[in-house]
């Protein structure tokens, strides 16, 4: 596959991540990708926050702590590859 240009990026990708893109005459989808960083970005602190609390609050509820410190690195990790989605250019 050919490396994209940023303008490509910057004009939008038709049908990415969209299986059925032009089907029935149907627009191609886009990328919410500044709610994606909003939606991100609280899941990271609420469930941190939340976490610190379960460990300071209940010990005896450790493994709810770990499973909320899970989700804020999967959403650390969202929110670091959105931003790079909308540093290279794209739309959304």
């Amino acid at each position: 596959m050919p490396k994209r240009k940023r303008e490509e990026y910057e004009r939008g990708l038709p049908g990415y991540h969209d299986p059925l893109a032009g089907f029935a005459g149907a627009p191609y989808a886009r990328s919410a990708l500044t709610l994606r960083i909003w939606l991100a970005g609280f899941g990271l602190v609420f469930c941190a926050g939340a976490a610190v609390l379960v460990f300071l609050a209940v010990p005896e509820l450790a493994w709810l702590g770990w499973a909320l410190v899970v989700l804020a690195v999967v959403a650390a990790v969202d929110l670091g590859w959105v931003v790079h989605r909308k540093r290279r250019g794209e739309p959304g």
